[in-house]
């Protein structure tokens, strides 16, 4: 091969990642947009319980339903929920502010919730199942939407 020949192959394969690259982009902010269309989406970080080791946090988006809270990471294009949280029987653990070992994945201006399930006896878990970080607004969205369930939904503490 030349060197002209070889010259054209790189620009070729260069216009070519940079087209896959760019429709990456644009089709993570396309799915972005379209689970924030409905309404009723929430920015928030999200990590499982219950490990000798805390999990890494996840950004993502909370989209509430009537039944679940549906949670989307944000960067990825799989277009079902990566958690689905149900609202009956779930408690608010505890609130606290971003500890030092948060701060390296959470800005200081967000609140960390735990949630769990209550019990079949309508007890309080001991230990959160998930911790939600998100901004004060935020949480006052999410607290309103625990609190106001449905007619005929049990009222759990």
């Amino acid at each position: 091969m030349s060197g002209q020949t070889l010259l054209r192959v790189a620009e070729w394969s260069f216009f070519i990642l940079l087209a896959a690259a760019l429709l990456g982009i644009g089709a993570v902010a396309l799915r972005r947009f379209l689970l924030e269309r409905g309404g009723g989406a929430v920015e928030c970080h999200l990590r499982p319980c219950g490990g000798a080791r805390p999990a890494p946090w996840r950004i993502g988006l909370g989209r509430y339903g009537s039944e679940r809270l549906h949670w989307y990471r944000v960067f990825s294009l799989w277009p079902r929920p990566a958690a689905t949280l149900p609202r009956r029987g779930l408690v608010v653990v505890g609130r606290r502010d971003p500890g030092p070992e948060d701060l390296t994945e959470l800005t200081a201006d967000l609140a960390v919730i735990g949630v769990g399930w209550a019990a079949e006896d309508g007890s309080d878990p001991d230990e959160p199942a998930y911790e939600l970080a998100m901004g004060e607004s935020a949480l006052t969205g999410f607290l309103s939407w625990l609190e106001s369930m449905p007619p005929g939904t049990p009222w759990e503490k």
